[in-house]
């Protein structure tokens, strides 16, 4: 019998049959994650103009010390930067607290899939050609460390709450209560991030993914159909809270510098 041998060939980086602008969404995802990265970093060597009257920039929330240099403001929770604190190292009290925010988008099952190829052509996208001729996946290190954004996932919501209290916060001026510009950019803030975190799969799964038959559990299925609402829309979520965690810290920034006019509503 005749035997018909076909031979196939692994295409070359990036190598596509496919017409269509493949490239654009990798494209725009390395420009938008590289710009908030490029800012965040800046903004949390800073270690200023980052309050603002009742406004503290969520980059810096919660401000456990005021960063060195600075002068005491209200929403310090234990006052000045202690000395025992080293000084060779450019702290500020941004970089003591962003790691637990910075990990949970990291780790996050979207954002995996957007940098990986994006910024690692991992793959560049369906269809196209990579860099590597192997897979490993996520079961060995360091990529196996992405297991733990479950983990993180109990600190965001923590941080939630916190940043709720700094919404509630931006409404008390020195004379008495008030709403300003900088209030419903803080509010908006929560209510991204709120909409991002509560749309998480592993918040998903926690709520109503470990049961066999979740019917039984009226109150988890409520919360799982909840949190499914959200979690259609997390990519929508994620990006729209990246842009305004960093637009409202730009916001206080510039209001702090005076270059910006904070305008009172109520």
């Amino acid at each position: 019998m005749a035997a018909n041998l076909v031979q196939i060939t692994r295409r070359g980086m990036g190598e596509t049959m496919r017409r269509d602008l493949w490239w654009l969404q990798p494209v725009l995802t390395f420009l938008g994650l590289g710009a908030f990265v490029v800012y965040s970093t800046w903004a949390a060597f800073q270690g200023e103009h980052y309050t603002y009257g009742p406004y503290l920039s969520p980059m810096y929330s919660p401000l456990i010390w005021e960063a060195a240099g600075q002068p005491l403001s209200e929403h310090a929770w234990l006052g000045t930067w202690p000395a025992w604190l080293p000084t060779f190292l450019p702290m500020t009290p941004a970089l003591l607290i962003l790691w637990a925010p910075g990990g949970f988008r990291f780790t996050c099952y979207y954002y995996r899939g957007a940098y990986y190829k994006a910024f690692w052509a991992d793959p560049l996208s369906c269809a196209v050609g990579e860099p590597r001729h192997s897979y490993r996946g996520e079961n060995w290190f360091p990529l196996i460390l992405q297991n733990i954004h479950r983990y993180f996932l109990y600190l965001a919501l923590i941080f939630i709450v916190i940043l709720a209290y700094d919404a509630y916060a931006a409404t008390h001026f020195r004379n008495g209560f008030g709403i300003g510009v900088g209030t419903l950019v803080l509010t908006m803030n929560v209510i991204l991030l709120g909409g991002y975190t509560f749309g998480c799969h592993s918040l998903r799964h926690l709520v109503g993914g470990r049961k066999d038959t979740l019917s039984n559990s009226p109150i988890q299925q409520a919360l799982w159909r909840g949190v499914s609402v959200l979690n259609r829309r997390h990519m929508l979520f994620a990006w729209l809270s990246l842009f305004w965690v960093g637009f409202t810290d730009f916001y206080i920034r510039m209001c702090s510098m005076g270059v910006v006019t904070d305008y009172r509503l109520i």
